[in-house]
């Protein structure tokens, strides 16, 4: 019998795992997924959970700071779920199979205030760092100015590339463009590939927040259509330039933050092409749903939803709050690793006899 998320796969879409955490990753690639994706936040339920303590003991031994043992511990993580899915990677022609590796949210850190020039020259280094000997690992960057303005020269240096926190059209066609610029420079570009992730959620719980005039019908759909236009936008794009490999939409954010709202329906939305990088819970539900998903993926909201949607909802304010917010959340959770880090090595001290 086909399962619901089997189904998903069937009718087009590449499933990604929101998490690198290794149990989670052998549990769904045997479901299916096809590829992963990581943040500090997985990295630090990871680590809370005590399995790799004796990695954090021996890298303390290590007298690493830190952040140097964050990045390793991330690095080996990412590393674990790039083997399981480089069969994946193999057998489409490296198409699939990608995990993501997300550089420093710190670099756009308010507090520590780097300029901007050297936001743009970290972004590149790290990108090249981190990527350097790595098959089926993607760079992720956050589609920030200094994310921007770092992506063509990434793509001209041939490193595979996800570009974050993208909530708008307008800035996935300045992270397209930059990439596309980039690419144009390789010697070659067998293996170019890009995906940009939309973030699906936050866009709804903006309009819930911030757009209250809008009807019920309309109200949680934005996300929806926004997502939709810009993958038909990326469809026509990508066409003519007859490329090995596909450039993606990454539909991301894909759990349902209203608690009435059934778990599925962005899944169910955006079913039947590019990649949805669903989390775990997001998962179960669907599978355990015994449902048969099908292809929605070009049936945009009603056009009277689409008329009220662009009405009511100005997007340079929607793209100006969601980065702002978007910028904490990705600030933040690195913080927290460093800081959860910390306290376990000091708990992790011998007490010193007197």
């Amino acid at each position: 019998m086909t399962s619901p998320l089997q189904t998903l796969i069937h009718c087009g879409t590449k499933l990604w795992l929101d998490s690198i955490d290794p149990d989670l990753v052998l549990m769904n690639r045997a479901l299916g997924a096809s590829g992963a994706t990581s943040n500090p936040i997985i990295v630090s339920d990871i680590i809370r959970s005590g399995r790799f303590d004796h990695d954090l003991d021996r890298l303390s031994d290590l007298k690493l700071t830190d952040a140097e043992i964050a990045w390793q511990l991330t690095d080996q993580l990412v590393r674990q779920a790039q083997e399981v899915f480089l069969p994946v990677w193999v057998s489409t022609k490296s198409d699939d199979g990608y995990v993501s590796f997300e550089l420093d949210p710190l670099l756009e850190d308010p507090e520590l205030n780097l300029p901007h020039s050297e936001r743009v020259k970290q972004y590149v280094a790290l990108g090249k760092l981190w990527s350097c000997d790595h098959m089926n690992r993607m760079i992720k960057v956050p589609a920030t100015p200094a994310g921007m303005e770092a992506l063509e020269e990434l793509a001209a240096s041939g490193i595979p590339l996800n570009v974050t926190l993208i909530f708008t059209a307008s800035q996935y066609r300045l992270a397209r463009e930059a990439i596309w610029n980039g690419a144009q420079k390789l010697s070659s570009r067998h293996a170019f590939k890009s995906v940009y992730s939309l973030f699906v959620s936050r866009i709804d719980v903006f309009t819930a927040k911030h757009v209250p005039e809008l009807s019920p019908a309309a109200q949680g759909q934005t996300g929806i259509a926004i997502a939709k236009r810009i993958w038909r936008e990326n469809q026509d794009f990508w066409k003519d330039k007859y490329l090995p490999l596909r450039q993606e939409i990454v539909f991301a954010s894909t759990g349902t933050k209203d608690p009435r709202a059934d778990p599925g329906k962005y899944v169910l939305a955006f079913a039947g092409s590019d990649i949805e990088t669903n989390p775990p819970a997001t998962n179960d539900a669907v599978e355990g749903s015994g449902r048969v998903i099908t292809r929605a993926i070009d049936c945009l909201p009603a056009e009277e939803i689409l008329a009220e949607i662009d009405s009511k909802v100005d997007l340079a304010n929607l793209e100006a709050v969601l980065m702002k917010e978007g910028i904490s959340k990705f600030c933040d959770p690195q913080k927290g690793l460093l800081s959860l880090i910390s306290r376990m090595r000091t708990a992790a001290k011998p007490v010193q006899a007197h």
